[in-house]
């Protein structure tokens, strides 16, 4: 079985209101990222199936036969495959326990490709090459869209779903169905990296825009503006599991200080919502951004009083205020990522001094945007020079 190129790219995630609160039942709005993870899928006669993923130094290549194996007649159902998970994890030497970026990517590819071709007599090989604009590791979903990447370039290869662009420069997304299934298979290999996740990061990857995340329900919001951000990774190093377990502490410890303080986080996303809807389809006002920014303020203070802030949080936010920019964390907290909101009339030299500052500081600094597609298929001609260069290099 023969299969033919493909590139393929899904978005980032931040979270730009409901974090922490979104664990006790409020609402939270998640939003793609325009820092893109990008694949190329190459079929090929060598006999193998190689994956390369030069963001984080791990190269594996196996021989189709010894593979072939291992192959089942289950067609990749809702649920995991936790025996075949096993197989694989011995299979490619991956410990028990293992928590190794490249070992779970490794492990999430050799599921996907064989639940992508299960009931195939033969399996093709294949070089898959994946590159990212994320940074791992730092809370903005780089193994959902890793993984959306994954299952839509392998369900297009089996014919599962279409894989053919109407115009030579073409960049095109997939039906509502379609999405659907690319979400269902790239959720299983979020389970195989993460153990629980939400789904929300694999959501957003898939359908890009903004969604609503509300006691389990994600809904995507319709016709959402794109919105100039600067995005800030302060490279401190914070445990997810502890922060939540923090939060959940002094919620038990002061309920009537801490429960009026998640209806009110509640109130700062359904809010930041219904504005949202309005600048979709009223038009953009200085009003609006206006609420925009004094709901990025505060919800900062919000988590701050969570427990949640950090001093590099705190300069972040300093920072940019001296540049009328208004800024909150967006994840776990406890350091990692922040989001600087951008208005329409925002210099560009505003914006630039900004992230020299930053930088200044030690942190990580882009200008991005937000709500933006989610996976998309691409002609190489569509692809930014420079990523063409990486996916097609050896």
């Amino acid at each position: 079985m023969h299969v033919g190129e493909r590139f393929v790219s899904a978005p980032g995630k931040a979270i730009l209101h409901g974090e922490h609160a979104v664990v006790h039942g409020k609402v939270a709005l998640a939003v793609s990222l325009n820092l893109r993870t990008y694949l190329r899928l190459q079929g090929t006669a060598s006999g193998q199936i190689c994956i390369h993923l030069p963001n984080i130094d791990t190269f594996r290549a196996w021989d189709v036969a010894a593979l072939q194996p291992l192959v089942s007649d289950r067609k990749g159902g809702t649920s995991l495959d936790l025996e075949l998970v096993e197989r694989l994890r011995a299979f490619a030497g991956v410990a028990e326990g293992s928590t190794d970026s490249g070992n779970m990517a490794v492990l999430a590819f050799l599921y996907l490709y064989l639940s992508g071709f299960a009931g195939a007599q033969t399996l093709p090989s294949m070089s898959v090459r994946v590159w990212s604009e994320l940074p791992t590791g730092a809370g903005l979903g780089s193994s959902a869209a890793y993984t959306v990447c994954l299952s839509a370039a392998l369900l297009s290869a089996r014919g599962t779903i279409s894989s053919l662009l109407t115009q030579p420069q073409d960049t095109a997304s997939w039906s509502e169905e379609e999405l659907t299934l690319i979400n269902k298979w790239a959720f299983q290999g979020e389970k195989i990296i993460h153990g629980n996740p939400s789904g929300v990061d694999n959501a957003v990857a898939t359908w890009g825009g903004i969604l609503r995340y509300h006691a389990g329900k994600i809904t995507p919001l319709s016709r959402v503006p794109l919105l100039r951000i600067l995005l800030t990774n302060t490279k401190v190093p914070r445990s997810t599991k502890l922060l939540v377990s923090g939060v959940k502490d002094k919620i038990n410890k002061f309920p009537s200080i801490m429960v009026p303080v998640l209806e009110s986080v509640d109130a700062v996303s359904r809010t930041c919502e219904l504005t949202l809807r309005e600048m979709a389809t009223a038009g953009a006002s200085a009003q609006q951004y206006d609420t925009l920014e004094e709901l990025m303020d505060i919800n900062q203070h919000h988590l701050s009083v969570m427990g949640v802030g950090h001093p590099a949080l705190d300069t972040l936010c300093r920072l940019t205020l001296a540049h009328g920019l208004h800024s909150k964390l967006t994840g776990a907290g406890g350091g990692g990522c922040g989001i600087t909101l951008l208005r329409p009339e925002t210099a560009q030299r505003v914006a630039q001094e900004a992230v020299w500052e930053l930088r200044e500081a030690g942190f990580e600094c882009w200008e991005t945007s937000i709500g933006g597609p989610g996976v998309l298929l691409h002609c190489a001609t569509s692809l930014p020079q420079g990523v063409l260069d990486v996916l097609t290099s050896h």
